[in-house]
């Protein structure tokens, strides 16, 4: 018996897991994404709220104190300029602020005319130059001869603007008073705070999303230990839900565990029924047989192929009932390497005329079912090769390629190097008792039998042409990791 092994795939069964998992997590079906996504989405909208709250009342705030300050320069400057007896006007205004004093700083003021009677004007050391004034009719005055507005400065800054005529004396000589402030400065102020605003607050952003989502990770992970015990309990590895779980998953818990433990219930007690029914039926069955035997002739050999036929039948009926109770409750576990290789033994043993070879995969690969099913697949195919080949018979396992969403998948091929069956055939040899050939012993119920387990394990059966040249049967069944 010759034996070979299959090379490994580039990533391991386990690696392949690993990426499965991390494409779940991705996807925008998750909770996990949902929670942490809604979290992130409230906290920008929030940080975008107070951003736009504080820079609103700060440019206010900021506004209200540059145009007290404005105002507060324009009744200095009032209370300072004064008139002579003819008409020139006098003062020397110190408003408290050094800007004033410097050239084009964009701080300014000025005393002009505004009436006949009165000659000369006053200006800050800072202002080098004229800057024009709108007329009334542009801007008007209010009723206390007041207005402000917006003008460009000397160095191409915006200033802003508060003006007054004021009557100086009691001969109605009026003048008119200017202060100007750089409307640009106080922008970029405003400006540089909305900066600064904006990288405290993306930080704190920052942090606070990274704080919600691991507290959400950590909220969460009661549900992830749920769904990998439940996992466990799956593939095989363990019986319950075990561990202590949050009050809120609690309750889950319990249920679950008493939903598999009724499961099991079910399992065993069908697994009873069965063993009654086969031992009832056992004793009756043989009588039948003796009798058929001692009986003789005819009606002797009548009876005994009808009470053969019938141990076959209860037999196979009682296996399928098997299957079927264990189906869809906990999964069970079977290597299948070892299982083929033993096979592949005793089968070489058996048949030793045969060449048999016997081709693995380096990773184990585990059967979703009982031992005792795929051995009943196994052998009978085996069984069907052997017989039915010349000289040769190969086996190979190998896992299938993955598909998102779906269970994973591995192949049995069994092929040997007989005439093989052909493809109009194919469907006919799958019926039970049915017999292409008559010239060599059996029932006809081989390939029916593995039809039928396969079936009740969800998977596939394909007859076709093998490379050898005979028949090859693929059995495609589902694993687990």
């Amino acid at each position: 018996m010759n034996s070979q092994k299959l090379a490994a795939n580039p990533s391991s069964r386990s690696a392949r897991r690993l990426g499965r998992l991390g494409r779940v997590r991705l996807w925008p079906r998750s909770l996990t994404f949902r929670v942490i996504a809604f979290s992130t989405i409230w906290a920008i909208l929030a940080q975008v709220v107070v951003f736009t709250l504080i820079t609103t009342l700060y440019r206010q705030a900021s506004e209200r104190g540059f145009d007290s300050l404005l105002s507060a320069h324009l009744f200095n400057l009032i209370g300072s300029v004064g008139i002579s007896d003819n008409g020139v006007l006098t003062g020397a205004p110190d408003l408290g602020d050094l800007r004033f004093a410097e050239p084009q700083s964009g701080w300014y003021w000025a005393v002009e005319p505004a009436s006949s009677g009165i000659t000369g004007g006053l200006r800050s050391s800072s202002m080098t130059g004229a800057i024009p004034s709108p007329s009334p009719t542009e801007v008007p005055f209010n009723t206390e001869f007041q207005r402000s507005y917006f003008a460009d400065g000397l160095a191409g800054e915006r200033l802003a603007v508060f003006e007054s005529e004021f009557v100086l004396d009691t001969r109605n000589r009026v003048a008119r008073f200017r202060v100007m402030g750089n409307e640009s400065e106080l922008e970029q102020e405003i400006g540089a705070f909305q900066r600064r605003l904006l990288i405290y607050l993306s930080l704190f952003g920052l942090g606070m999303i990274a704080i919600n989502a691991a507290a959400i990770l950590y909220g969460l992970q009661p549900l992830r230990r749920v769904r990998n015990a439940l996992a466990m309990v799956r593939e095989g590895t363990a019986h319950r839900l075990d561990g202590r779980f949050p009050a809120e998953i609690e309750p889950l818990a319990n249920e679950t565990n008493a939903l598999i433990e009724n499961n099991r219930r079910i399992v065993e007690r069908s697994r009873t029924q069965v063993g009654n029914l086969a031992h009832s039926l056992k004793t009756p069955l043989a009588v039948l047989l003796n009798e058929g035997r001692a009986l003789g002739g005819t009606k002797g050999r009548l009876i005994t192929e009808q009470a053969a036929s019938m141990q076959q039948q209860v037999e196979h009926y009682l296996q399928r009932a098997r299957v079927a109770a264990q189906r869809d409750s906990v999964v069970y576990r079977t290597p299948v390497k070892p299982l083929v290789e033993r096979l592949a033994r005793v089968i070489g043993k058996l048949n030793p005329n045969m060449k048999l070879s016997v081709a693995l995969p380096e990773d184990e690969i585990i059967f979703a079912g009982e031992r005792e099913d795929l051995e009943e697949m196994l052998g009978n195919l085996l069984e069907n090769a052997m017989k039915w080949g010349k000289g040769r018979v190969a086996i190979s396992v190998a896992p299938l390629p993955e598909v998102e969403g779906e269970p994973d998948v591995f192949e049995i091929a069994i092929e040997d190097d007989g005439p093989g069956i052909p493809e109009d055939k194919a469907r006919e040899a799958l019926k039970r008792g049915r017999r292409l050939d008559e010239s060599k012993p059996g029932t006809g119920l081989g390939l029916a039998i593995v039809t039928d387990l396969v079936n009740e394990y969800g998977g596939r059966l394909r007859l076709e042409r093998g490379a050898l040249g005979g028949l090859k049967a693929v059995v495609q069944l589902r694993s687990i990791e």
